[in-house]
């Protein structure tokens, strides 16, 4: 069975997300091998921090980010440059991988600053969810339900319309 990690920066605290993402995490056993895993978000210690301190914190995340992730696995790195998919399209992605034999897929939401260049360069696919700017706990149970939904397109269900 295929493994589709969600590497997130940060914690979930609203339990509306929490129950939301818990909804499709338990959906998802069905189709694949998918777990969360919740990085710390680097403090920074002053609110109107330089581009510089940005940087380091942003380097320090990068690290784990890129320790978190399975050997091989294709790293998907949600941002703002990245490329609009349809539900179509992360299906597609998603079927192609698993029918390389290298089939592993981490999609990875920076912290609230955003994603390490480190991270970026590391990503097969640089991935975008659009133009608008989502806060990092829905953008997590969007990006959730999206996947889910690529798995039911793959499987032939008729949850997509």
């Amino acid at each position: 069975m295929q493994n589709i990690d969600l590497i997130c920066v940060g914690k979930l605290n609203a339990s509306y997300f929490a129950a939301g993402v818990a909804e499709y995490q338990k959906r998802l056993s069905a189709f694949c091998n998918f777990r969360i895993i919740e990085l710390p978000e680097t403090s920074i210690a002053e609110k109107n921090a330089s581009e510089t301190q940005i940087a380091k914190a942003l380097e320090k995340e990068g690290t784990a980010i890129l320790g978190a992730v399975r050997k091989g696995a294709c790293i998907v790195a949600l941002c703002i440059e990245g490329k609009e998919l349809s539900s179509e399209d992360l299906a597609a992605l998603i079927a192609e991988r698993a029918g390389s034999g290298a089939g592993d897929i981490a999609f990875v939401i920076g912290s609230s600053h955003g994603l390490a260049d480190s991270v970026k360069r590391a990503a097969r696919v640089r991935f975008s969810m659009g133009r608008i700017t989502l806060p990092h706990q829905l953008a997590r149970l969007v990006l959730t339900e999206q996947i889910y939904r690529a798995c039911t397109i793959n499987a032939g269900m008729k949850y997509h319309k």
